[in-house]
């Protein structure tokens, strides 16, 4: 009904209408919960059959739920799906399946729960995240529609080394979990989970890592997603954050300011020649952690030699050595719908280490600080991290704030007691 059609209305039929209106609308949110309960019990009845821990199980000790599966028993076949759909490899080598993995994604992948913004990972950024040392292309599985050959979801999968307490564990991490909007009625999700663990098990590994928004069975470790304004105006015209109350926007601006250079004596742009002390470094800090993956010399060059637009790290130098380390990489997020604005550029905090296997808190803020620093020098609207490993300490006094989000970690086919955020060290660079 138009605005002039509802001043003709006496109050008693514009009450009347509030009231319709209303249990409309609660019909409609009822129709919605009945919905995603529905959604949320088939999502379970799958986990169900998967060798997780259940929610109400109380993890007592680590070690795999079910045992390695013999190859010979190992289904050789892959997994039936709809008749009008096929299995293929994706190859992100080549730029036109490259482009169609991206389209795929930043139509379809994460979004806000306003449905505001939307994860929007670059070509160069997924073939980076695709592509790390020992990756097979057989994990990273797409699914077509047969009569126009169009890519309409997607799954991945890359080897990672990760220690779980005192166990070193080759497995494999899952991530980029798609299925085209119009297509979620299909309950294709799980049929894509079940071919890429058949094809990871064909490899003789048996255990995975993947993340989830969504409480699922059994998180091993829960954590926030912080923010750290860098540019505010912007941020505040486009819905991400409001000013705070009483607060103007040049007090807001002023607030949020940071120094045009890094403040830390030695601190640089990591380089080829720094792989081997960055090495050392990492991987004696993350020792102090719980869970935490392991890099090879490899590792190292692949995941944080600086690639424009892609990834940022740097080093502290002093006396001719490496005694710090820290990288965020670059995920902008498009927002939707705005004439003003087409996409938030979105830092998230990566990687970081400090000479020792402790860490002082001022050494820890100065280092995030520097690197809050070169992300408003390059242009970064916003700095996100995770309040895992030593963040917690020092959010607060770095002007971060809580964010709604939630992400929770878990383990494929292995049992491991629960992980508080400060003893985990394993950020993600999605939020499923």
């Amino acid at each position: 009904m138009s605005d002039k059609g509802k001043d003709n209305l006496t109050e008693e039929q514009k009450q009347a209408l509030k009231i319709t209106l209303q249990s409309y609308f609660k019909q409609l949110s009822l129709q919605q919960a009945e919905e995603i309960k529905k959604q949320d019990k088939q999502d379970f009845k799958f986990w169900s059959t998967q060798p997780v821990p259940a929610l109400d199980e109380e993890v007592k000790e680590d070690g795999p739920i079910e045992n390695d599966t013999p190859y010979d028993q190992i289904k050789k076949e892959e997994y039936k799906l709809p008749a009008t759909f096929t299995w293929c490899n994706v190859n992100v080598d080549d730029p036109k399946e490259l482009n169609e993995l991206y389209t795929l994604l930043s139509e379809n992948y994460v979004e806000d729960d306003d449905a505001l913004f939307r994860f929007d990972y670059s070509s160069d950024f997924l073939k980076w995240a695709l592509q790390p040392p020992g990756w097979k292309p057989q994990w990273l599985l797409g699914v077509r529609v047969k009569s126009n050959n169009k890519l309409v979801a997607f799954i991945s999968g890359i080897p990672t080394n990760l220690r779980i307490h005192k166990h070193q564990q080759l497995l494999v991490e899952i991530n980029f979990l798609c299925v085209h909007k119009k297509l979620r009625s299909k309950r294709l999700a799980p049929v894509l989970i079940k071919e890429v663990t058949r094809r990871i098990h064909l490899e003789g590994i048996f255990q995975a890592l993947y993340t989830a928004g969504v409480h699922l069975p059994k998180p091993i470790s829960v954590c926030r997603y912080y923010h750290r304004s860098l540019n505010p105006k912007k941020l505040v015209e486009v819905g991400f954050s409001r000013l705070k109350k009483n607060k103007s926007m040049a007090q807001t601006i002023k607030y949020y300011r940071l120094p045009e250079k890094p403040l830390i004596p030695g601190f640089r742009e990591m380089k080829k020649e720094d792989i081997d002390a960055v090495q050392k470094l990492l991987n004696t800090y993350l020792d102090k952690f719980d869970v935490a993956p392991v890099f090879s010399r490899e590792d190292i060059e692949h995941w944080l030699i600086p690639l424009d637009e892609v990834v940022y790290s740097y080093v502290v130098e002093k006396d001719n050595e490496i005694t710090e380390f820290i990288s965020f990489y670059n995920l902008p997020s498009t927002i939707i719908d705005n004439p003003k604005y087409k996409e938030i550029k979105a830092a998230y905090l990566f990687y970081y280490c400090q000479e020792g296997m402790g860490s002082k808190y001022s050494a820890t803020r100065a280092l995030i600080n520097d690197a809050l620093i070169m992300a408003k020098a390059n242009k970064f609207d916003v700095f996100n991290c995770l309040n895992l490993m030593d963040n917690d300490d020092v959010l607060d006094d770095l002007k971060f704030g809580k964010g709604d989000g939630l992400l929770n970690y878990y383990l494929y086919n292995y049992r491991c007691v629960e992980v508080k955020p400060k003893k985990y060290f394993k950020p993600i660079f999605y939020n499923e």
